[in-house]
C-alpha cells in the first residue's frame, strides 16, 4: 500500500513557477506508477501528468505539455511536478495518485491511492 501526501502548493503570479512534491509512504513505491491530477472549482478532476515506475515514460495533458515536468526519485519515495509558465487557468487543487501498475494512465479510475491535495493559485 502507498499513501501519497502532497506539498508545495501556494500563490504565484502568472508566468511564475512552482514545484509540487508528493511523498509516498510504503515499501512498494517503486512498483507503482504515479500521476498528478487537478480539480478547479466547479469542474471535474482532470489528468495532468503521469510517470512509469522506472521514470522513463512520462505522459502529459495537452494543456500542460511543454510547461510541466513530472519526475520521481525512487530512492526517496518522491514524485515531483515542476510547473513553469503558470497561467490563471492552472489554478486548482492538485492531487497525487498511485497506481499498482508499471505504466501511468490518464484515467482517474486506474489509480488506487490518492492524496488529500494541495492548492495552487495563479493570479493574473
Amino acid at each position: 500500500q502507498v499513501q501519497p501526501v502532497e506539498s508545495g502548493g501556494g500563490l504565484v503570479q502568472a508566468g511564475g513557477s512552482l514545484r509540487l512534491s508528493c511523498a509516498a509512504s510504503g515499501r512498494t513505491f517503486s512498483d507503482h506508477a504515479m500521476g498528478w491530477f487537478r480539480q478547479a472549482p466547479g469542474k471535474e478532476r482532470e489528468f495532468v501528468a503521469a510517470i512509469s515506475v522506472d521514470g522513463y515514460r512520462a505522459y502529459y495533458a495537452d494543456s500542460v505539455k511543454g510547461r510541466f515536468t513530472i519526475s520521481r526519485d525512487n530512492t526517496k519515495n518522491m514524485v515531483y511536478l515542476q510547473m513553469n509558465s503558470l497561467k490563471p487557468e492552472d489554478t486548482a487543487v492538485y492531487y497525487c495518485a498511485a497506481r499498482r501498475r508499471p505504466d501511468g494512465s490518464s484515467r482517474l479510475s486506474d489509480y488506487d491511492y490518492w492524496g488529500q491535495g494541495t492548492q495552487v493559485t495563479v493570479s493574473s
